[in-house]
């Protein structure tokens, strides 16, 4: 198949990149940046470009994007030139040369507001069912995005799926109190339990949603990694939330103190991927049992793929408060 690939010198696009051509796929790749594993270099906003790049493909996997570091640096109209005016531009190429599937990949920080619950309230459940609350130009860009996925499916017949990732980037916490709390490994791998996925699993997402996209014709999905959790334990892990870890995992606390980590007090919100596994036929590799198995063998808690791409960082600038500007 002919694959274009958007986003392809960014963390996920470069793991596309990097599992589909040795399968044999003619792979353009689009991003702003040049790469070894990008085709053309140049804007996603671009309607000559995109026409180009369009002629012959059967499927789009659109990872380009800006992201949620961004919003201190980049200006809204930029968002909305990138996030908004780019997946329009491909989606009516899509639809011009009849694409067989478009992929788009979203973001659970639409859920924004949706996610932290009022204080005394039980963690929240979060399932594609959510109503979306944009908190920033990130969140509405994604969500506005996504509604023009939908209206190409509706009227011009495109399948289009629309995958909404939790966390894969190995850079630090975007958050410096976080940060300064944990060791990165440490923060991560609870990550597992409610709001991370790897990358390597986010790829199994999208090649699983390239092949399922025609039959299901639209829908919307949750790709985190699979939670141990139940909703019976939303009320306990809002306020003590090393209780129901290690009520699941007894190893857990041992494994920790070997490596000097701790536990986080409370969760807030759980992500949940059944609706994926299910109409995907996805079946994710990495999760927190599966992480504290390679913790006791000594491996990284991170997949070969991940270890490979490594870290990109977000901006070639350094800031005053560390990796990410304060705003």
């Amino acid at each position: 198949m002919k694959i274009l690939i958007t986003g392809s010198t960014g963390h996920l696009g470069e793991a596309l990149v990097r599992t589909l051509a040795p399968q044999g796929h003619d792979i353009v790749s689009i991003d702003i940046q040049a790469s070894s594993f990008t085709t053309h270099t140049g804007s996603i906003a671009n309607p000559v470009l995109i026409q180009e790049c369009m002629k012959g493909v059967d499927i789009v996997l659109h990872t380009a994007t800006l992201h949620k570091p961004h919003v201190g640096t980049h200006s809204r109209q930029e968002f909305i030139d990138t996030n908004i005016t780019g997946t329009l531009q491909l989606l009516e190429a899509a639809s011009a040369n009849k694409v067989k599937a478009f992929i788009f990949t979203s973001t659970t920080s639409v859920f924004g507001d949706a996610l932290i619950p009022p204080p005394g309230e039980p963690a929240a459940w979060i399932t594609e069912e959510v109503a979306p609350q944009p908190k920033n130009i990130y969140g509405v860009t994604k969500t506005a995005a996504e509604d023009l996925c939908q209206l190409f499916y509706r009227n011009q017949k495109l399948p289009v799926l629309i995958l909404r990732t939790s966390r894969f980037f190995p850079e630090q916490d975007d958050n410096k109190g976080m940060r300064d709390a944990f060791a990165d490994d440490n923060l991560k791998a609870l990550e597992y339990l409610y709001r991370r996925v790897d990358v390597e699993d986010v790829v199994s997402a999208h090649i699983a949603a390239m092949h399922r996209a025609q039959e299901i014709g639209f829908g919307k999905y949750i790709i985190s990694a699979t939670t141990p959790f139940t909703t019976a334990d939303l009320p306990l892990l809002r306020a003590h939330a090393p209780q129901v870890i290690q009520g699941i995992y007894p190893e857990a606390a041992g494994i920790f103190a070997q490596h000097n980590w701790q536990f986080l007090p409370y969760i807030d919100r759980v992500y949940v991927n059944e609706k994926a596994r299910r109409e995907l036929h996805w079946q994710p590799q990495h999760d927190f049992g599966a992480l504290l198995q390679k913790l006791k063998q000594g491996q990284s808690i991170k997949s070969k793929l991940a270890d490979v791409i490594g870290a990109k960082g977000y901006h070639s600038e350094s800031f005053s408060e560390g990796p990410y500007p304060v705003h």
